[in-house]
């Protein structure tokens, strides 16, 4: 169970408010999400531009235009299939917290039911309380949730749909810096090889941003993340991708 799903199923007390956030990726999606919704549109952008070069020597400018819609058709598509693959996550991760729920609620004593808290949250816990407090603490959410009904499945949430846009926004906009050389240069070979330089720092950029939420240094990760973009498009490439 990861620390978000923890917090919002029920299995403990009283939620953390969540920090104040300013833009809608911060507020709706955890930055692990964030990162690998960027990381996806920057890869497959660089995926199409990098193998596009034949087509820009055979066709130029033309060639880098149909090249621009394809590239930015192709992550609006993904944004959706995204963003659609986000619902559907959020459903089934509180579907499962329900039906964790529903087990403790029915469980024929207290011990059974705090068995099932235990495998369920140990892995998450063991390293930040000892483990008196965590039977302490079991204990409390196994008599918070027997001690009341089973609450209705909240169903599609306003956070889920603002969570969805956001994981479609992260991938679009993660295209469009690969189109900007192309609207700024004549020469459609010399804007291609901008627009990959582009494309390979914001890949640098990324890992030394989200670097930032670990005790990873800044300029190791990016430059982890620089290579492995680099190693995952080769391999794109090489399988036809």
């Amino acid at each position: 169970m990861s620390k978000a799903s923890a917090s919002g199923s029920g299995l403990t007390d009283s939620p953390a408010k969540p920090a104040r956030r300013s833009s809608i990726a911060q507020k709706y999606l955890d930055p692990a999400t964030s990162m690998g919704e960027v990381l996806f549109g920057l890869i497959m952008t660089l995926t199409f531009t990098l193998g596009a070069g034949l087509i820009i020597e055979e066709e130029g400018r033309e060639g880098a235009r149909q090249l621009l819609i394809a590239t930015i058709g192709c992550n609006i598509a993904w944004g959706i299939i995204d963003g659609a693959l986000y619902l559907a996550g959020q459903l089934f991760d509180r579907g499962r917290l329900r039906k964790l729920m529903a087990i403790v609620h029915d469980a024929h004593d207290d011990n059974t039911a705090g068995a099932v808290v235990a495998d369920e949250l140990d892995e998450l816990l063991e390293h930040v309380i000892t483990e008196p407090e965590r039977r302490d603490l079991y204990g409390r959410i196994v008599r918070n949730i027997r001690s009341a009904p089973l609450r209705a499945s909240d169903g599609v949430t306003k956070a889920d749909l603002f969570g969805a846009l956001a994981s479609f926004w992260l991938v679009f906009l993660a295209s469009l810096p690969a189109a900007i050389p192309f609207m700024l240069m004549d020469d459609a070979m010399q804007a291609l090889r901008m627009s990959n330089a582009v494309l390979l720092a914001l890949l640098f950029f990324t890992g030394y941003r989200w670097a930032k939420y670990t005790l990873g240094h800044p300029w190791i990760v990016g430059s982890c993340f620089l290579i492995g973009g680099i190693a995952m498009v080769w391999t794109a490439i090489m399988l036809g991708g």
